[in-house]
């Protein structure tokens, strides 16, 4: 009675995961195998590590000073933030674990901004691996470690679909994709046609990048289709507002219980 879950990237829409984690959780849903990719592969070793409740504390309390002290804007040379406060919490919470002591077979995804190739971290110290698969190019500082540059997975597999299947061969995947409400999205971001309607550089932008990660996550899902995608309802939040953990949270348990009839055929088949 398990399932092998894939938790796609989305910054502050990962809050979302938890929501997922804890539904499965609370219907006795075994996880054989979880994954994810920048947010979503905090969100993966969190569960297998026994850290949810440390990760869904932060959120639910997070305010915009905490916040502002998570990021540390600093504008230097190679990142615009220093995320210095994520590092120490990372170091804290997960400093000492390794993939080979975590209950949970789990890897993170990482991007190799030299070979442009996807890197799937499952050995060694945990706390880096989540911070390579978390660096945004131009937002955080690669990860330079072994000879490679390594930033978000998201560049390269948004859903982690593959490396589910590569951690538990046999089992149903379950993918949890953050990207697929592009039409909503570009509304929050202020892209409209109305009358009067001013279309400022900023919304274009990023309208423009939502609407290319969302394309990658729909080509990437159509190439290795999960045998269950939940496809979550959160374009109307902006992805950089990480102050709305609680109703992420909902959306993601709310959409995982609807779920549920098909995962138990999943893991009745």
């Amino acid at each position: 009675m398990k399932i092998a879950l894939a938790l796609g990237g989305g910054a502050a829409l990962g809050w979302a995961h938890i929501g997922v984690l804890r539904t499965l959780e609370a219907h006795g849903v075994g996880l054989g195998a979880v994954c994810g990719t920048s947010i979503g592969g905090l969100a993966a070793v969190c569960a297998a590590a026994d850290r949810l409740d440390v990760l869904e504390d932060i959120g639910r309390s997070a305010n915009l000073r905490t916040i502002l002290r998570y990021l540390d804007p600093h504008m230097k040379r190679g990142a615009w933030l220093s995320g210095r406060a994520i590092t120490q919490q990372l170091d804290r919470h997960l400093g000492h674990a390794r993939f080979e002591d975590l209950h949970i077979p789990c890897a993170v995804v990482a991007s190799d901004l030299v070979s442009g190739e996807a890197v799937v971290l499952k050995h060694g110290p945990v706390a880096e691996a989540v911070r390579a698969s978390m660096a945004l190019p131009g937002i955080f500082h690669p990860v330079v470690t072994e000879g490679r540059v390594l930033a978000d997975g998201g560049l390269v597999m948004p859903v982690p679909v593959p490396v589910a299947r590569l951690l538990a061969p046999g089992l149903p995947v379950v993918a949890v994709n953050l990207q697929n409400d592009y039409v909503r999205r570009a509304v929050t971001v202020g892209l409209r046609l109305e009358p009067k309607a001013r279309l400022t550089s900023v919304g274009v932008l990023r309208s423009a990048t939502g609407l290319m990660l969302s394309r990658l996550a729909r080509q990437s899902l159509d190439l290795d289709p999960p045998d269950l995608e939940l496809a979550l309802p959160v374009g109307h939040i902006d992805v950089s507002n990480f102050l709305r953990a609680k109703e992420l949270i909902d959306i993601g348990a709310e959409a995982t219980e609807q779920a549920m009839p098909n995962i138990r055929a999943l893991m009745d088949a």
